[in-house]
């Protein structure tokens, strides 16, 4: 009977934490999923002309996601930062000009090239 109140017991005193710890992991999942939507926002609008974009994915008064894109010499660079409650998630993704043309995202002729000013 003693073993059968101490596990009882032990029961109580660890549920809330099982449960806080799978509320936080929804949350944190959850702040992944937008992180992972600015990636796709970001792949879907690479410019042409400018070397870097950013942008906040917000809808319905709340931030979703912060978005970053960088030309490279030979690619881009996108990091963007997912929100959810009180949590925050950051993805960086470096990708080839080949790798975005095999993948659909950018025309064979038209590659993720860095402009360049020229000086009068």
């Amino acid at each position: 009977m003693k073993k059968l109140l101490g596990l009882l017991l032990l029961f109580s005193v660890l549920t809330p934490f099982t449960l806080a710890q799978t509320s936080m992991e929804k949350d944190v999942d959850i702040a992944y999923q937008y992180s992972k939507k600015g990636i796709y926002w970001a792949l879907s609008n690479i410019p042409d002309s400018k070397s870097k974009i950013s942008n906040d994915l917000v809808a319905e008064n709340k931030l979703y996601a912060k978005v970053k894109l960088n030309k490279l010499v030979d690619g881009i660079k996108i990091e963007s930062t997912g929100y959810f409650n009180s949590n925050e998630v950051s993805i960086k993704v470096y990708k080839s000009n080949d790798s975005l043309v095999e993948e659909g995202y950018l025309e064979k002729n038209k590659k993720a090239v860095i402009p360049t000013h020229k000086k009068k």
